[in-house]
């Protein structure tokens, strides 16, 4: 047996012309989304996209969507290639961004060059000059980060140029001063 209040055995009792009115106490406004109407909406204006009634299936307008070009399906036999508006990037094209970056941090480039030399240097038993060099390389950064803007600085502009220029002058300086002043030390020995 089935109970009376059971759905399965209730019949369903059509359309009612009543309306119960809002079930909460706060009022939807009627501007912040499209007013529809429908045998679910009974005329209420809803505050979003309409979810019953014969407006749910029809799809609406997009809005806020950024217009695209879409370009034919079909670019040089390669299906699908036609997706995105701009042309394919060429061998020729990641050649020159590479140029541009290396550029941008020539001024790095620079410093590093000589850090490399200094470690060289150090490496073949002159110990006093590479380090002298390395001070230098320094010297040379502050003396890069003083003279270009930020935006050319590249990586040498780590802080406040007045900062960054106080700070590798004092460091280049101290390394100068410590490797003139040290007699002797394990490299020297021979």
């Amino acid at each position: 047996m089935t109970a009376p209040d059971d759905p399965a055995t209730t019949a369903d009792p059509g359309p009612t012309t009543a309306d119960p009115g809002p079930t909460t106490t706060d009022p939807v406004p009627a501007t912040t989304g499209p007013a529809t109407t429908g045998p679910a909406t009974s005329g209420l204006a809803t505050s979003g996209p309409a979810t019953t009634g014969p407006a749910a299936t029809e799809p609406g307008p997009t809005t806020g969507a950024l217009p695209t070009t879409v370009l034919p399906e079909t670019d040089g036999g390669r299906p699908g290639a036609g997706r995105h508006a701009r042309e394919p990037r060429t061998a020729a094209y990641y050649a020159r961004a590479l140029g541009r970056r290396v550029r941008a941090q020539a001024p790095l480039t620079a410093v590093l060059v000589v850090v490399a030399i200094a470690f060289v240097r150090i490496g073949l038993q002159h110990w006093r000059e590479g380090t002298t060099e390395l001070g230098v390389a320094l010297l040379l950064a502050a003396a890069l980060r003083a003279s270009l803007t930020d935006r050319v600085a590249g990586l040498l502009a780590v802080r406040p140029r007045r900062v960054d220029v106080l700070t590798y002058t004092l460091f280049g300086l101290i390394v100068i001063l410590v490797s003139l002043t040290i007699t002797g030390g394990p490299l020297a020995s021979r």
